[in-house]
């Protein structure tokens, strides 16, 4: 990439990012209808992905970014995107990579997030014209030359098989963890309370199971998080909290329950809906080994420990605010398609 390729798209980004971070009344519109269309797509979720998708095309960031990555490929290549639709903007990183590298996308959109992301896209192109060149809506990819598909553990298999010819990045089912010491300060155990609810616990970097000391105790944890209370009120969370808890009891399931989310130990990283697992841990190097273990099963780590594992550590309360360097899955997405 040369130097005023690079400052083109940073300057072309960075525009897009304020506009983001300050929606005119056009995009407003679209981030407050959303919830018409995608129940889950609430107006706060819609606008606090729009907004994180502002701040993190910021101008220092975009030049940290692309400083990585010199080259683009000889010849574009045309990129089929199949898009997630589970969390608003999922897909929008994998679309300003393509973009980024001077590929063309092809992107399949998810029906469950299709009109703000087409917006977004639009509010791009009315910034530099010539970037439609490079954006093709379709829903069949056809003639492409390398893949990047995100879906479940069972559609991987369908896109190995599909795609599996061509270069490709084929990403699974993935979950977050939170890594707890017991000595965490009632505002770190609030701002976990981000990583658990934002989205409503539906990203893959939401976090879905917590490592905790054995015999900790959780009365900290349900004090510090009981400001998330209002997630209650959502029709769709509350029924899967509802569901749950009758399965628990039922099971006679041993479980811990604070009226809008369930705690219930087990082994497993990904949880039901309105719940969140955990395992007990006896030492520190334990704690890291299982880590380690599962390093593929997992996202990212939340932790305010200082933890030399394989997978990404962040923040409390920083697991939905990914740099634009925080790949998923931890494949380096601008790397797979500066080299094609």
């Amino acid at each position: 990439m040369t130097q005023k390729d690079k400052n083109y798209i940073i300057n072309v980004f960075n525009t897009l990012g304020q506009r983001l971070s300050a929606p005119d009344e056009t995009l407003s519109a679209v981030i407050n209808n959303e919830h018409y269309h995608n129940a889950w797509f609430t107006q706060a979720s819609v606008m606090q992905a729009v907004k994180a998708a502002g701040n993190m095309l910021n101008d220092a960031d975009l030049h940290t970014w692309l400083d990585k990555y010199p080259n683009h490929p000889a010849t574009p290549k045309r990129v089929g995107l199949i898009l997630a639709g589970n969390i608003p903007m999922v897909g929008f990183h994998d679309i300003i990579c393509v973009l980024a590298t001077g590929n063309i996308a092809l992107i399949k959109l998810s029906t469950q997030d299709s009109r703000l992301i087409t917006h977004i896209l639009q509010m791009l192109v009315e910034i530099e014209p010539a970037l439609a060149n490079q954006l093709v809506f379709t829903e069949r990819l056809i003639e492409f030359d390398a893949v990047i598909a995100t879906g479940s553990n069972n559609t991987s298999r369908y896109f190995d098989y599909y795609f599996g010819k061509v270069p490709n990045i084929i990403r699974k089912n993935r979950n977050s963890v939170a890594m707890i010491s017991g000595y965490e300060t009632p505002e770190e155990l609030t701002r976990l309370g981000h990583d658990i609810f934002d989205y409503y616990g539906l990203g893959c970097r939401n976090v879905s199971s917590m490592l905790v000391p054995r015999d900790y105790d959780f009365i900290p944890f349900f004090e510090a998080i009981e400001e998330y209370n209002p997630v209650g009120d959502h029709h769709k969370f509350h029924n899967n909290y509802d569901y749950n808890k009758a399965i628990y009891l039922v099971n006679r399931d041993k479980h811990l329950d604070n009226g809008f989310l369930l705690i219930k130990e087990d082994e497993r990283l990904a949880s039901p809906l309105a719940v969140t697992f955990y395992q007990y841990y006896d030492t520190l190097d334990a704690a890291i080994e299982t880590l380690n273990n599962r390093s593929q099963e997992i996202q990212c780590v939340v932790s305010q420990m200082r933890l030399e594992i394989n997978s990404q550590v962040v923040p409390f309360g920083q697991s939905q605010y990914p740099q634009l360097w925080d790949y998923a899955d931890g494949i380096d997405t601008m790397h797979f398609l500066s080299n094609l």
